[in-house]
């Protein structure tokens, strides 16, 4: 028998996460995902949200793009705030006027990193930056604008695609013998390609049941724990298997980094609630990076002439 075909909703065009959602579509013959971002949606302009995502008639919506540069949010708030917050209640809104349950993504950085372990779901919000702050808003204001809602928050993520710690890490070894990176903040690296997976589970479960314990908020990250300096550890190793660039990693406290923000010091999240509820098990940070450094050579390989490739 046949699935029915979902019309997947999703903010942004080219970010980490509808780039990772499109590629799986290629591969799920029951999936339409439509990627909707300017000028046709334009998160800065509220106004533009309604009509665009009406047009576009979900079945259920992705709330995926944001204002996600953390340092240049400190010096533009309230662009953050619109985008992050005003308009992910927009999105909201629309969601429940048209009687579609919403997916909101979110961020560890709700948090303020004091505690050892896991955050779970339950544990107080207490952001340290104005990105933070609007990312929190933002799940607000989805909660608030309707019930029919999973927001899922994540951290550190990687892809082939946009810009990313892992890209930034091979662009700077080409260089570099040797790069200096923050030992003393931790997380749970997240590859978009299991968020896109994560995402299309749970939207698969929200359209096929009504059930309250599958909405809320749920943590949705890498499986494990390691530091940026381990983080980056593991891309070389991953790409100098594959004869790629590498560097040696120089380990250094966050405090001689100049940031004109405060980062959690520890963004890791416990995600069994996800597991519980969804059936959904994040992959462990290790593999997944071994996957998305296999697929930029893949890439690589494919777009590079042979000739340039030796030469």
């Amino acid at each position: 028998m046949t699935q029915p075909r979902r019309r997947i909703v999703v903010t942004g065009r080219h970010g980490q996460v509808v780039s990772a959602l499109l590629d799986r579509a290629a591969v799920n013959a029951d999936l339409d995902i439509i990627p909707l971002g300017r000028p046709e949606l334009d998160l800065s302009d509220s106004g533009s949200i309604g009509p665009s995502v009406a047009a576009a008639r979900p079945e259920i919506i992705v709330s995926a793009a944001a204002y996600t540069s953390i340092e240049q949010a400190e010096a533009d708030e309230g662009l953050a705030t619109l985008v992050n917050q005003t308009s992910a209640g927009v999105l909201g809104q629309v969601a429940a006027a048209l009687g579609v349950p919403i997916i909101h993504l979110s961020t560890a950085c709700v948090f303020d990193g004091t505690r050892s372990g896991g955050y779970a779901e339950t544990d107080t919000v207490a952001p340290l930056s104005v990105y933070g702050r609007s990312k929190l808003g933002g799940e607000r204001a989805i909660a608030y604008a309707t019930a029919d809602h999973a927001i899922l928050r994540t951290a550190w993520v990687f892809s082939p695609f946009g810009s990313n710690f892992l890209k930034t890490m091979l662009r700077i070894a080409e260089g570099r013998d040797c790069v200096n990176v923050i030992a003393d903040e931790f997380g749970t690296p997240t590859s978009a390609f299991d968020i896109a997976d994560a995402i299309v589970s749970v939207a698969r479960n929200l359209l096929a049941s009504d059930e309250p314990g599958l909405r809320g908020t749920f943590h949705m990250s890498g499986s494990g724990q390691t530091s940026w300096a381990g983080f980056a550890e593991e891309i070389f190793r991953a790409s100098r298997a594959r004869g790629g660039p590498f560097a040696a990693v120089n380990p250094i406290p966050s405090y001689t980094y100049s940031s004109a923000v405060e980062r959690p010091a520890n963004a890791e999240l416990d995600c069994r609630k996800l597991k519980a509820m969804h059936g959904v098990a994040m992959p462990g940070w290790r593999p997944a990076t071994e996957r998305v450094i296999e697929r930029l050579f893949n890439t690589m390989q494919e777009t590079t002439p042979m000739k340039e490739r030796h030469s």
